[in-house]
C-alpha cells in the first residue's frame, strides 16, 4: 500500500494529475531502450501473466505494454521489465527518471538474455550513483514468494558455464531493481517452440517469474 501512495503523490507533484483510476489488474510493462533489442523474447511476458492468472489469486493485465524511460507513462506500472542480448543505453533524463520511478515505490527487472552483463551494471550504476548493487541471498522473499527456490535462481539456459546469480538494489530494505545472470528467465517463458527447453525447466523460470510480480505486489 506505502508504495502505491507514493507513486501516486508522486505522479502529482511531477506530472500535475492523478493515474487511471479503477485498474483492477496489476500491469507490467517491457522498457524500451536505446542501444540494443529491448524486443527480445516476444512471447515472455504474455505467457508469464497467463501462468500467473492460471496459478495464483493475483489479478493481472494479460497484454504487454511498452514504456520509455523517460515517460511519464512509466508511473502507470508498478514493475517494468528490461531484456536483451547486448548494449543498453540511458540518457540523462532517463537515468533521472528511472531514479525517480524506483525511489518512489517502482521495481526494474533487468533479465540478462545474453551479453548484457557489462552494460546493465554500467547502467545501473549511472541511474543509481549512490547504491551499491548487492547479490540477493538465496534467503530473500523473493524467492519464496509462492513458489519455493531454496538455491536462488533456476538455470534456464547456458550461457558461460557459471551458475545463475541475482543482484539487487535495495531501497530502504526494499529490493527495488533486480538484476538476473546466467538464468536467461525470459527465455523459459516464451513459447514452448521458440527454444525447445523441457517442460520442467520451463516451469520452474515461469515460478520464479511469478514469486518476483508477487514480491512486488507485496512490498
Amino acid at each position: 500500500m506505502r508504495k502505491y501512495i507514493l507513486l501516486t503523490l508522486f505522479f502529482i507533484i511531477v506530472w500535475g494529475k492523478l493515474p487511471a483510476q479503477n485498474t483492477p489488474t496489476f500491469k507490467v510493462a517491457k522498457l524500451k531502450y536505446n542501444g540494443g533489442d529491448w524486443y527480445a523474447n516476444q512471447t515472455s511476458l504474455p505467457n508469464l501473466f497467463k501462468f500467473i492468472k492460471d496459478n495464483t489469486r493475483m489479478s493481472i493485465n494479460l497484454e504487454e505494454d511498452v514504456v520509455e524511460p523517460a515517460s511519464a507513462q512509466i508511473y502507470q506500472y508498478p514493475m517494468v521489465y528490461l531484456t536483451g542480448h547486448g548494449n543498453i543505453e540511458f540518457n540523462r533524463t532517463e537515468t533521472d527518471n528511472l531514479r525517480y520511478y524506483v525511489l518512489s515505490g517502482g521495481f526494474i527487472l533487468m533479465d540478462d538474455n545474453y551479453g548484457m552483463n557489462q552494460f546493465a551494471k554500467r547502467e545501473i550504476k549511472r541511474i543509481f550513483p549512490d547504491y551499491e548493487l548487492k547479490e540477493i541471498p538465496f534467503s530473500h522473499p523473493v524467492f519464496k514468494q509462492h513458489f519455493v527456490f531454496n538455491s536462488g535462481l533456476p538455470k534456464v539456459h547456458e550461457h558461460d558455464n557459471k551458475p545463475p546469480q541475482a543482484f539487487g538494489i535495495f531501497v530502504d530494505g526494499r529490493l527495488a531493481l533486480m538484476l538476473t545472470l546466467e538464468s536467461d528467465l525470459g527465455d523459459g517463458w516464451e513459447n514452448r517452440e521458440v527454444h525447445n527447453d523441457p517442460e520442467e525447466v520451463r516451469l520452474k523460470a515461469l515460478q520464479m517469474g511469478a514469486n518476483i510480480v508477487m514480491y512486488v505486489i507485496n512490498n
